[in-house]
């Protein structure tokens, strides 16, 4: 059996991420891959589970932990607030839970128009001509 070690693949890889050259493309990770990649130790990870609620990897038959991309990515994020930024537990829950609400901001703002009948509608320019006809209304 091999042992892998706690290092890290790539120490400055910075802010978690989708594009992050570290972290291999597969499906699931074993927690000593993910102790490897991200270089927290086994003990430490299984305690952010019980802290994180955010952090929680699937397991499989044999009752191993089985990490996503996601899962790293999360793991990678915690570190990062509390190591570099300085945060407590608490306020990294918060800060993941601000972040997680503004991610869903972010995708809504990036995919603005919808598919209707075949053509295409720019929601929040309908949206906003609707406010200032609104607004136009309420200054007479």
């Amino acid at each position: 059996m091999t042992k892998i070690s706690c290092q890290s693949f790539d120490e400055g890889q910075g802010a978690a991420g989708a594009s992050l050259p570290g972290i291999p493309d597969k499906r699931y990770f074993k927690i000593g891959e993910v102790c490897a990649i991200t270089g927290v130790k086994q003990h430490v990870l299984r305690y952010w589970e019980s802290e994180f609620r955010i952090l929680h990897p699937q397991r499989a038959q044999s009752k191993q932990r089985l990490y996503r991309r996601v899962d790293v990515e999360t793991v990678l994020a915690i570190k990062r607030l509390l190591k570099d930024e300085g945060f407590t537990i608490s306020g990294a829950k918060k800060a993941l839970a601000r972040d997680g609400g503004e991610q869903e901001h972010e995708v809504a703002a990036l995919a603005p128009k919808q598919e209707l009948s075949g053509k295409s509608v720019d929601i929040f320019g309908q949206v906003k001509a609707e406010l200032l006809a609104l607004q136009k209304i309420l200054e007479e």
